[in-house]
């Protein structure tokens, strides 16, 4: 299920930021971004949308006005307030706001919000029987054959077009699903998504090969060709494995 966001926030490099690490870490579709409050609202009045990302101090009608608007209407989008101000925080949580994210925004704070997002948007669309037997395995596919496979098996995964690559002792297989869709299935305690085409199991790396510009080459088990670290995720990979 794909998320629709709108992000309302009159600061150009914050609204830059928090689009940044939505396409980063999430596969939520952001449909349209504003910097007034009353051109957010006439946009809601016609436009459906899943999750609001809202900033408190906007021009025209500031965020909780905006967002006590949203809770009148029959489609209720989930509301994320994103402020310089704690004091709203009380405030925020009495409009049933999902989250608030203090700016600066903390990168690893936001992703866990968008885990838990879509998570919660899986929960929603699946029934629990199926939910809790995807949690441990999933289905690959090999000469058209569906072979059901413990995720705790998977090596890597390798991003190719709309499905991916999926190493594991046993080979090579084909997910029918987005890398970042199958991030969603992936325990966060155990796989790390080292590359935009990329994600490992931490638990199945072998060596870890220093590179150009400071970043690194990972070796895998299982896997003959070694897989990339990105600059934007090497800090995040370098505490990962406390290098």
């Amino acid at each position: 299920m794909i998320l629709n966001a709108l992000i309302v926030e009159d600061e150009y490099l914050a609204r830059e930021e928090l689009t940044y690490l939505i396409e980063k870490h999430s596969t939520i579709n952001i449909v349209a971004a504003f910097d007034d409050g009353l051109d957010a609202f006439k946009f809601l009045q016609s436009n459906k949308v899943d999750i609001v990302f809202l900033d408190i101090n906007v021009p025209s009608i500031d965020g909780m006005l905006l967002a006590r608007n949203i809770a009148q209407f029959s489609h209720k989008p989930q509301i994320i307030f994103t402020t310089a101000y704690k004091e709203y925080a009380v405030d925020a949580f009495e409009l049933e706001a999902v989250d608030y994210l203090l700016k600066p925004l903390n990168e690893q704070r936001v992703m866990g919000l968008l885990t838990k997002l879509q998570a919660r948007a899986q929960e929603q669309e699946l029934p629990q029987p199926i939910l809790n037997i995807r949690s441990k395995s999933i289905n690959l596919i090999l000469n058209n054959h569906i072979h059901v496979t413990a995720i705790s098996d998977i090596c890597c995964a390798i991003a190719n077009e709309k499905v991916t690559q999926v190493y594991t002792a046993k080979g090579c297989f084909i997910a029918s699903m987005t890398i970042s869709e199958l991030m969603l299935r992936l325990p966060v305690s155990d796989f790390f998504r080292c590359h935009r085409s990329y994600c490992i199991n931490i638990n199945e790396v072998k060596e870890i090969i220093p590179w150009v510009n400071s970043t690194y080459m990972i070796k895998m088990d299982h896997v003959d060709q070694q897989i990339p670290v990105s600059r934007s995720n090497l800090k995040s990979f370098r505490n990962l494995m406390q290098l």
